[in-house]
Formats: structure tokens, C-alpha cells, sequence
């Protein structure tokens, strides 16, 4: 289990510049959610939403370039990032995704953008959206839908729930009672959970899968049941 909690930081918003033939070009500080995984190698102009949103916080990505390269210094960015937010702070991307944008790194990173994206495509994550909590006093049901079809699984409990971030192929590792709420792929999805305690708050995320392995996992949210 992993030990440290997902700690929400928001950066202040700034101004951060790029190399474009040798001159310093100013970038708005605003980014994209990314929709994606991402690793060393990759390129995009999601890499350039990353590294807008950490050159945010100088501590974070003291260079500040918005190259649309993922390469070493972005990497090290997200490593920073990574243990800032309680995420993983050790361990290499393929062991335990330290320096990889993985499921985790991603909701993280998202809810501190205060958005979603609304479309998703082939090889990307599956994208969550229209969350709704109907609760009881000993059960409770979750509503949403995916912009793709996917399998999932609700992970709940009356403690803070924690996420570990894992490789490319482990994938993430989430703490609490699970819910399989369907191992098919679906784009609607609804999960009924029952034998809940009375008048008590429950945490949860919600875990969706596609068939190409993809991941996507909502910020912890809560919800309390009635007496």
C-alpha cells in the first residue's frame, strides 16, 4: 500500500518561455488536460500542455522549456512532481512509473487543471465524465460514462483512499474495497453499492479500462450516506 497521500498543490499561474531558433518566446501558462500516458521519448502537443503546466512552479521545472519533447529534464520534472504530490518518489518508470505520467500522475495533474478534455481517440485513455452519486442509507448508486467503451470498477471506502502509480504494464494500484462493475466494454456505466454504514462519508474513484489497456481514474471524491 502506498504510504503518503495524493496532497492537492496548486500552482500559481506565471508566464513561461520557450527556445524557438534562439529566441525566447512567451507561452501562455494555461494548458490542455492530457488525455494520454506519457513517457521519455514521446512527443506532442500534449508534452507541450505537460511541461506548460509544471514550468508553473519554477521548484518543479526550473527550465521552464515547452519543447513538445518529453526528454530528461521533463522527466525529472514529473519525478519532482511525482514526490511533491505524494505519488511515487522512487523506483524507475517501468517498475513503479516514477518519472512516467501514468494513470495516477495524470488525475492528479488534471484535477490541478481544473478540467477535462471532451474527446478521446484510438490509443488514448478513456475519457470519464457526467459523474452522478444517488445515496442511500446503506447504499449508494454511481452514474457516468466514458468517451469510449471500457470495463470498470468502483474502488470505495470510509478512509482516504490511496494510489500508486505503476508501470506501463503493472499498471495503478488503488487501496480500499473494489467493485467490479462490469469486465465488458461499455461507454454508459452504473455501479449499486450495497451494505454501506448509515449516515457515514465513503470515498471512491471510478477505474476504467478500454481494450487496448488504456487507463483513466477520477480525482478521490466522496459522498455520505442518508440516517
Amino acid at each position: 500500500m502506498f504510504q503518503s497521500n495524493i496532497v492537492r498543490s496548486i500552482f500559481g499561474a506565471g508566464m513561461v518561455l520557450s527556445f524557438v531558433f534562439g529566441i525566447m518566446l512567451p507561452l501562455s501558462a494555461s494548458a490542455a488536460p492530457l488525455y494520454r500516458q506519457l513517457q521519455l521519448g514521446m512527443r506532442g502537443g500534449d508534452v507541450s500542455d505537460l511541461q506548460v503546466f509544471l514550468a508553473t512552479n519554477p521548484s518543479i521545472y526550473p527550465s521552464g522549456l515547452v519543447t513538445g519533447y518529453f526528454g530528461s529534464l521533463t522527466q525529472s520534472a514529473v519525478q519532482r512532481f511525482q514526490a511533491a504530490n505524494g505519488i511515487v518518489s522512487s523506483g524507475t518508470p517501468s517498475t513503479t512509473g516514477y518519472g512516467r505520467v501514468g494513470p495516477t500522475t495524470m488525475a492528479t495533474i488534471n484535477a490541478q487543471m481544473g478540467g477535462g478534455v471532451t474527446t478521446g481517440v484510438d490509443r488514448m485513455s478513456p475519457i470519464i465524465g457526467a459523474v452522478t452519486v444517488s445515496a442511500g442509507n446503506s447504499s449508494s448508486v454511481i452514474n457516468w460514462n466514458t468517451s469510449e467503451n471500457a470495463s470498470a470498477i468502483i474502488y470505495y471506502s470510509t478512509s482516504p483512499l490511496f494510489m500508486m502509480e505503476g508501470s506501463a504494464t503493472t499498471g495503478v494500484t488503488i487501496s480500499g474495497a473494489s467493485n467490479l462493475v462490469h469486465s465488458d466494454l461499455k461507454a454508459s456505466h452504473s455501479a449499486n453499492l450495497t451494505g454501506l454504514q448509515a449516515n457515514t462519508t465513503y470515498h471512491y474513484v471510478v477505474y476504467v479500462r478500454d481494450v487496448n489497456g488504456n487507463e483513466s481514474i477520477t480525482w478521490p471524491s466522496t459522498f455520505r450516506t442518508t440516517n
